[in-house]
């Protein structure tokens, strides 16, 4: 469905997209993070811990972006159909 002149579909689609990519960035941070603690370095793996908490954040965000998009759509002023 287009909502003034967006796919909602495939916004929603490539925002799953990039929640995907974080997720394994943030895999990828959380198994870094071990594997320097477990090697001695210490200060580097509380950094790529606190890199893993914000990548969180970073879900958190594209999830509410999701709703919000769901929110706006439903509260968009009209939609235009243009044909290419």
């Amino acid at each position: 469905m287009c909502t003034n002149g967006v796919n909602t579909g495939q916004l929603e689609l490539m925002i799953d997209q990039i929640d995907d990519h974080i997720k394994l960035e943030r895999r990828w941070a959380h198994n870094l993070a071990h594997t320097a603690a477990d090697a001695g370095f210490t200060t580097v793996g509380e950094k790529l811990h606190a890199a893993q908490h914000l990548l969180d954040e970073v879900r958190a965000a594209l999830d509410e972006a999701k709703d919000a998009m769901e929110d706006d759509a439903a509260g968009a002023a009209g939609f235009t159909v243009s044909r290419v």
